[in-house]
């Protein structure tokens, strides 16, 4: 059944780190056209109104109609720990993560934070999300059962670690082997779930388990591998530490067969120029998660050397060590963090790196992400409007980029006054 949803509309006409904010068209009175899940038409309300008058109409009036945001890196486990006070990365781990990532054994415990995690997404605007799961099978398929059973687009995979890392959270390099293949084979590609093999890092995985699941990787070359990189300072020590023959920190990587343009390197606040490089070079993606960054006092990703070396950037709120679930605060934290290392972005330039950009680093750009026909239909309805701060502000407003600004700095979930996934609106809860 086709629908015709009317409001403001934004289009990608093209890359807006690259090109600029005049890369993303902007319809003051535009509407899609969403016929069996799929955007079938995009532009000026006027002219699809005409073209399709017998269409049911939803009209968001000055709502603006915007594709549902893409969160490139979580730790759906650690939802019920956000916002835990006072430690860094290794602190991290061992105080708040590793005791809530062994309740994940209990399937029934995996389904309800699996179903929290979600709700609390789509209640912000999040329609697709790659998580890092638990070491436990139970958590993979927790989560991508909540998923289908809410028709979403997924990815995740089951976190591997075999030391340095509390008894009943270790494998093997084996069993690390056996359970990602197996949860790959039975989810990856079903619905709209997509697997991704998971190594949590260097420092939790032996060279034997880096070598395994370079393997397996190698024989499913199509699936994304996902794992934490140069996130603080005594992190790449530690590392250092652990691999003394090892070039840098990306090496540990490499040299077993984790480096790739389907890799996903979460955080890469501290790179060497070699690594840097060597990521361009290969086309892998960065992913930017600046509330955690800061949270846990890891460092400022340095967005303009990053951007000067074409990297390809993916953004991310790192929940639980993100400390919230709205990536309009995490767009809001991208722009403070490019004031202090001086290039803030543009509105429309963030904006993009929430959906299309993300989705570019998931490799999924085709299927979600942006406004175009074709795609998935999964987009979200935005309240310029939606506190007496913000609409105070936007009111004075003298184009959409200067009213859509308050909201990315002061906006959280009263903003999102709709979710559609897959042409669906959401019931929350």
């Amino acid at each position: 059944m086709a629908e015709l949803h009317l409001g403001q509309v934004v289009e990608y006409h093209g890359d807006p780190l690259i090109e600029g904010p005049d890369a993303v068209v902007h319809h003051r009175h535009g509407a899609l056209l969403i016929e069996d899940g799929k955007i079938a038409a995009v532009g000026p309300a006027q002219s699809l109104r005409a073209a399709h008058p017998e269409v049911p109409v939803t009209d968001h009036g000055a709502h603006l109609l915007s594709p549902g945001f893409i969160d490139a890196h979580v730790h759906y486990p650690q939802t019920a720990i956000i916002a835990s006070w006072g430690k860094r990365l290794i602190d991290w781990l061992n105080s708040y993560t590793f005791p809530e990532e062994t309740r994940f054994a209990d399937a029934g415990y995996a389904r309800d934070v699996a179903g929290r995690y979600l709700d609390l997404a789509l209640a912000n605007g999040t329609t697709s999300a790659c998580s890092f799961c638990t070491i436990h099978p139970e958590s993979v398929d927790a989560l991508f059962e909540a998923a289908q059973a809410r028709g979403m687009r997924m990815l995740a995979g089951r976190t591997c670690m075999d030391r340095n890392a509390p008894d009943g959270l270790r494998d093997t390099a084996q069993s690390a082997y056996d359970q990602s293949k197996a949860l790959l084979e039975r989810w990856h590609g079903t619905d709209r779930l997509s697997y991704v093999i998971t190594p949590r890092f260097s420092p939790t995985s032996s060279p034997e388990q880096l070598s395994a699941l370079g393997a397996l990787w190698a024989e499913h070359p199509d699936c994304l591998m996902q794992t934490h990189l140069s996130e603080q300072t005594d992190e790449v020590a530690w590392v250092r530490d652990l691999y003394p023959q090892a070039r840098d920190y990306l090496d540990t990587y490499e040299a077993h067969g984790l480096l790739g343009e389907n890799a996903l390197y979460g955080h890469a606040i501290h790179l060497e120029p070699r690594e840097a490089a060597r990521i361009a070079e290969i086309g892998a993606a960065l992913i930017h998660c600046p509330t955690s960054n800061s949270f846990i006092g890891s460092g400022l990703f340095d967005w303009p050397q990053r951007q000067a070396e074409r990297q390809r950037i993916g953004l991310a709120t790192d929940t639980g060590g993100g400390s919230s679930f709205s990536m309009l605060r995490t767009m809001a934290a991208t722009y403070e963090i490019g004031q202090l290392t001086g290039q803030p972005l543009h509105p429309a330039q963030l904006w993009w790196l929430a959906t299309q950009g993300s989705a570019r680093a998931l490799r999924i750009e085709h299927k979600v992400g942006a406004l175009a026909p074709g795609m998935e239909a999964d987009f979200i309805a935005v309240d310029l409007a939606s506190t007496p701060a913000i609409a105070q502000r936007q009111a004075r407003a003298e184009d959409i980029w200067e009213a859509l600004f308050p909201t990315i700095m002061m906006g959280d979930d009263r903003a999102i006054a709709g979710t559609w996934i897959a042409g669906t609106r959401q019931t929350i809860g």
